[in-house]
């Protein structure tokens, strides 16, 4: 599991992002998913004395492969 934070000017806010790989087959965007929550979460935790309004939104899996549906490519970001 890699998890990479990217400041966004256009937001302004962190753009998570967590790559899992797998040799196994297992449903791994919930781990992925639950990886950007958490890191979500900490960043909230750090930053919410700053501002209490901040918010943690449109956590949604982008990419997938393998698996019993194949590849996935969400086209709504």
């Amino acid at each position: 599991v890699a998890v990479d934070l990217e400041p966004d000017d256009d937001l302004p806010g962190v753009r998570i992002t967590a790559t899992c790989r797998v040799t196994g087959r297992t449903g791994i965007e919930m781990e992925a998913m639950t990886a950007v929550s958490v890191a979500g979460l900490t960043i909230y935790d750090m930053c919410k004395s700053i501002d209490k309004k901040i918010s943690i939104t449109d956590i949604k899996l982008t990419y997938k492969t393998g698996g019993k549906t194949g590849t996935f490519k969400n086209d709504k970001l």
